[in-house]
């Protein structure tokens, strides 16, 4: 299996438990240097160099790059500006300092699972007009250099000289920027470019390359940009926001210099950023994603459909699925122990801001953490500034406390990120499948983008999309495109039509012990080899004409191996696989047609071995049968019975059967477990549920699982719920239903909101509640389709509100307001279209328990369907006054 699990899972928390992260400093003081040049080498090697020069007129410095006595980056500007100093001029030095940092770490993701780095690091002190400090940290490895800037003592930054100086001519391959950085990049030259270019950014010069970029950013600074004018020498630094407060020290300004198989292998962005604070990350997991959302975008709303991305994930031995934007939280808890019966977990979609305060952040991930839900996808971030960077700080520190993993997608790009908080996955920042690149696009992502950490390209469009790279091409794509999850962007039926590639997809890790680059050139072929275990895979891809790919072994050990390749066949048809066996001296040649490219697994040849391929082990059908059914009445003080009977189909390890209390609970009685269930076997377990007097009102599961091992397998967890109700006080006076909690909620667009229109995708950004020009203090507002209900426990008499369409729908939606007692229709407006006037609404809810209100589309789809229930209020009893 390709991912973590079983034997996978173990080696990779051996890992971890191991190595931790070790940091080895070893402060090396030297005497002050006199002032003009310095020259920061890496350890070991004099191969590159940072040179840092300080202008005797101007008291400015420039930073510099040379790689085996070749200047890659002319001496440029550098400094920093503040409100209360520019110290880009006007410089003395003070001294130098330097160091050897040496250190071994594990990441959860990337190109190589176990990282050793070593790496020089010089201070340059310096001091500026009055006598201000300026530290100049400057680090120098074998894969290239990087510096910040360091002050004693918090300042605003208004903008920064940093800048790099490459020739004219020096071809660059760079990124329009946008804050999402998912425009198509462009190959120009360093002189020609003209405009603002995102991160990374890589140029040749001569015949070395360099990729410049940033590390260890977060909320304590802003994120940049590179910015050109044509014919200019310089790419000066950009802040995305005019000032940045309390700094005491900047991200790393990071060039990755070398060959491009340099570029393509370097972990330099890991290794500048901070080591991890999740103190045991053995509960992240990579893996394959079955994903719904590009090939049907109406998807992840069809509970049945989900089902379905479930049971292929489970045939094919894929971790995951994701329910993109559309989820329903009345069925996710269904999906979810659905999923992780089948062995695969569940995955779900936010906008950014439905988690962009602390309130949010403290009710919603720890609701969705407790369905059982693994990770996020978290979407449409969409800038630099610093306040968004604290965002991403707030929330994965949230989520590492849930154990939840993440995605973040609409994002900026990787800054070492990954190695601080391990349970980041991947991250988007690329033109991907979902907006159909070019394949000439491809080449050159992994040589810039994916150079810098895990990329959500969602690869793999056989039928989905403009279908122009070649099957083999995108089959090498999860290979070639490094990404802790890999989501896959066709539907199940296609890549059913095209068994091999699937076959080939089966097998692909998404985890890495070693990474190597076989050749290439960015705008127009990529030949990467990969690692796992004692098992090689190959991902070549090339844009343009036909051509033959090559891919030397001689990264391979001694003996003998069995090497599978998998290439086009005719057309757009599957893909062929061919075997034989070959040494470390063997060189792949592989025709390729046009936009195509080419797989291949390789592993130990011993006499016998047909295939690299290893067993597809499905988990085991089987039965969890709980009681009391349907729906248990709890009030809080009582208690009830929960029995849970657990079978399998064959035969399973380590069992262990259990109830667990819901908030406000409390559960009695012990699990049972087994250290073996024969196939067919039946266990039994039985427990006492009592609500607390602080339990959640409303509809609580009170959850029943099993959890086993099997071959294959680490751990499988089997759930099913006893679903209670547990009352609110019943409603008294005269209230506004707004004022009440809802017992259940669902809407086609946001929340529901309480006193506002519907407003957008976030809670509480909807405008005052407006029909025909009429303002209401109170009310809900909807979008279609929406239902909520509230509990009136037969103590109100009537329902009264007046509905409509907002007036802030600006095209004509249509919608229908229905309200139902108990499940049975008490009234039901007809259509209202948007300009109708309002309408009056009144019901006896004599005896009613449960009021519905509902709002369906009214037929002509859900657009613009922004619907009111104003005034919306009750006539109840008043307390003391009942019967």
């Amino acid at each position: 299996m390709s991912s973590l699990r079983g034997g996978t899972a173990a080696r990779f928390a051996a890992v971890f438990a191991v190595l931790g992260s070790v940091l080895v400093p070893v402060p090396v003081p030297r005497a002050a240097a006199a002032p003009g040049d310095w020259v920061i080498t890496a350890p070991g090697t004099a191969a590159v160099a940072a040179h840092v020069a300080l202008d005797p007129g101007t008291g400015g410095l420039t930073f510099a790059v040379s790689r085996q006595g070749r200047t890659v980056l002319a001496p440029s500007p550098i400094g920093l500006r503040t409100t209360g100093a520019d110290l880009t001029r006007g410089l003395r030095a003070l001294g130098r300092t330097d160091r050897p940092v040496t250190e071994r770490y594990a990441t959860t993701t990337g190109k190589r699972l176990v990282r050793q780095n070593r790496m020089t690091e010089t201070t340059l002190a310096f001091a500026g007009a009055g006598g201000v400090r300026l530290d100049l940290v400057v680090r120098a490895a074998p894969d290239g250099v990087a510096y910040r800037y360091v002050v004693p003592d918090p300042v605003t930054v208004t903008g920064e000289a940093s800048s790099y100086r490459l020739p004219a001519d020096a071809p660059a391959w760079l990124l329009p920027y946008n804050a999402w950085y998912e425009a198509n990049r462009v190959r120009t030259t360093a002189g020609a470019a003209d405009g603002d270019f995102g991160h990374p950014s890589l140029f040749r010069v001569g015949g070395d390359y360099a990729l410049l970029t940033e590390s260890e950013l977060d909320g304590r600074y802003a994120g940049s940009r590179l910015r050109h004018a044509a014919g200019s020498a310089d790419y000066r630094v950009v802040l995305a926001d005019e000032q940045v407060t309390d700094v005491v020290r900047t991200p790393w300004r990071t060039a990755i210099v070398g060959s491009l198989a340099t570029v393509g292998q370097s972990t330099l962005v890991d290794d500048l950023a901070s080591p991890s604070k999740v103190a045991d990350p053995s509960w992240v997991r990579p893996g394959k994603v079955a994903w719904s959302w590009l090939s049907e975008h109406a998807s992840p709303g069809d509970l049945a459909r989900q089902k379905q991305y479930v049971d292929f994930a489970a045939r094919n031995g894929w971790e995951y699925v994701l329910v993109d934007e559309g989820w329903r939280d009345t069925w996710v808890p269904e999906l979810v122990r659905y999923a992780r019966a089948r062995g695969v977990e569940v995955l779900l979609w936010f906008h950014w801001s439905a988690l962009d305060t602390q309130a949010e952040r403290d009710t919603v991930l720890p609701g969705v953490r407790q369905w059982g839900v693994r990770g996020v996808k978290l979407d449409f971030m969409e800038s630099d500034s610093r306040a968004r960077y604290q965002w991403y700080d707030a929330v994965l520190a949230k989520t590492a406390e849930l154990r939840l993993m993440v995605n973040f997608h609409g994002s900026t790009i990787p800054h070492g990120l990954a190695r601080t908080w391990p349970h980041v996955m991947t991250m988007e920042a690329v033109r991907g499948a979902e907006n159909s690149p070019p394949a000439a696009n491809n080449p050159v992502q992994f040589f810039t983008r994916n150079a810098v950490g895990s990329m959500d390209y969602t690869p793999v469009s056989l039928e989905v999309g403009p279908k122009e790279a070649s099957v083999a091409h995108e089959v090498a794509l999860p290979v070639l495109y490094e990404s802790g999850w890999t989501h896959f962007a066709d539907k199940p039926e296609a890549y059913e039509r095209f068994p091999e590639a699937l076959r080939y997809l089966n097998q692909v890790p998404t985890v890495w012990d070693e990474t190597r680059v076989l050749g290439g050139e960015p705008s127009e072929h990529a030949v990467v080899a990969r690692r796992s275990g004692d098992r090689w895979f190959v991902g070549a891809v090339a844009a343009g004409d036909a051509r033959t790919l090559r891919a030397s072994l001689g990264f391979l050990g001694g003996g003998q191996w069995l090497v599978e390749v998998v290439r086009d066949g005719v057309g757009r048809a599957d893909v062929r696989r061919d075997g034989r066996i070959a040494r470390s001296s063997t060189t792949l040649e592989v025709p390729v047609p046009r936009d195509g490219g080419f797989a291949a697994v390789i592993c130990p040849y011993l006499p016998g071995v047909l295939t690299c391929d290893r067993p597809v082990v499905p988990v085991p059908a089987t039965t969890l049968a709980v009681t009391p059914p349907g729906v248990v009445d709890a009030a809080p003080g009582t208690e009830f019975e929960v029995t849970g009977s657990f079978t399998a189909e064959a035969d399973v390890e380590d069992v262990v059967l259990t109830a667990t209390a819901p908030g406000g609970w409390t559960i009695t009685g012990a699990p049972v477990e087994r250290r073996a269930v024969r196939a067919g076997e039946v266990i039994t377990g039985r427990w006492t549920a009592r609500v607390g007097g602080d339990s959640p009102v409303g509809a609580v599961d009170v959850p029943v699982f099993a959890e086993f091992r099997a071959p294959g397998h680490a751990r499988v967890h089997v759930e099913q719920a006893v679903r209670a109700f547990v009352p609110p006080p019943v409603p008294t006076g005269d209230p506004h239903v707004s004022d009440l909690p809802f017992m259940s909620e669902s809407n086609g667009w946001g929340p529901v909101e309480r006193d506002r229109s519907n407003g957008e995708n976030a809670g509480g950004d909807g405008g005052p509640l407006t029909v025909g020009g009429v303002v209401h203090e109170k009310g809900m507002g909807a979008h279609a389709p929406s239902e909520l209900s509230v509990y009136l426990g037969g103590g109100c008499r009537a329902f009264t509100a007046v509905v409509g369409l907002d007036d802030e729908t600006t095209e004509p939606g249509s919608v229908v307001f229905q309200v139902f007692g108990d499940d049975r229709p008490l009234f039901d407006s007809g259509v209202v279209r948007g300009g109708d006037p309002a309408r009056p609404v009144a019901v006896d809810t004599t005896g009613v328990r449960m009021l519905s209100l509902r709002v369906t589309d009214g037929g002509d789809g859900r657009d613009f369907d922004h619907a009111d229930w104003a005034d919306a209020r009750l006539a109840c009893a008043w307390e003391g006054h009942r019967g």
